[in-house]
């Protein structure tokens, strides 16, 4: 990961489509910076960064159709955006003068809630996450309103699925990097490694503790 900037903005040297890049999904960046976390949680923000990092560079008219803003309002959003790092103008995959593309510096964060953080760290956090999770939860409610609109096929092989695991830390650790390599196996952000047929499809993975922190259950 490359250091931050003075102002402790993340500076990602590489471009995050490369592997191991910083911002890559191989290499997710670490946001620490409260002021970056706020300003990653703004839902338009947040529709904004999803469609550059999964389409690629947009106008912020382009933009704006997905995040449901005027252009204007679009451009002030990726320009908060910018000034954390997140984003920035691509002007080499302008198709001429009048159009100004951004594209994401970042495709993939990661942020916590560790022990040991500014309140104002964990506020920030506290935010962030609400935000992705109304995000996920507007994703759900849209399959569920036009569920009945998908193939049969596509229906069956979607869907929320339900284990218990008993498991230690350690073994936990592993079987999370284990799931995401298996996933990342199909990300394909490239347009041109996706068979024929292939869609989009969001993959949820999470791991929740069940048992009394102070107790063996």
């Amino acid at each position: 990961m490359s250091p931050p900037s003075p102002a402790g903005r993340p500076q990602p040297a590489n471009s995050p489509s490369e592997p191991g890049a910083a911002g890559s999904f191989e290499q997710p960046l670490k946001v620490t910076d409260p002021r970056a976390m706020r300003a990653l949680a703004h839902p338009a923000r947040i529709a904004i960064m999803q469609h550059l990092a999964i389409e690629g560079p947009a106008t912020a008219t382009e933009c704006a159709e997905v995040a449901g803003l005027s252009p204007s309002a679009c451009s002030y959003h990726l320009r908060a955006l910018a000034s954390y790092g997140f984003v920035e103008e691509d002007l080499s995959s302008a198709a001429d003068g009048r159009h100004r593309p951004w594209r994401a510096r970042v495709i993939a964060f990661s942020f916590g809630d560790e022990p040991g953080q500014p309140e104002a760290t964990r506020a920030a956090g506290r935010m962030l996450k609400q935000s992705i999770e109304a995000h996920i939860e507007e994703i759900r409610e849209q399959y569920r309103d036009r569920q009945d609109a998908y193939l049969a096929d596509w229906s069956a092989a979607c869907g929320l699925t339900q284990d218990v695991v008993h498991i230690t830390p350690e073994e936990l650790s592993v079987l999370r990097a284990g799931l995401q390599e298996l996933v990342g196996r199909y990300r394909r952000l490239d347009p041109a490694e996706r068979p024929a047929g292939a869609r989009r499809v969001l993959a949820l993975q999470e791991f929740v503790p069940w048992f009394d922190p102070g107790g063996s259950q």
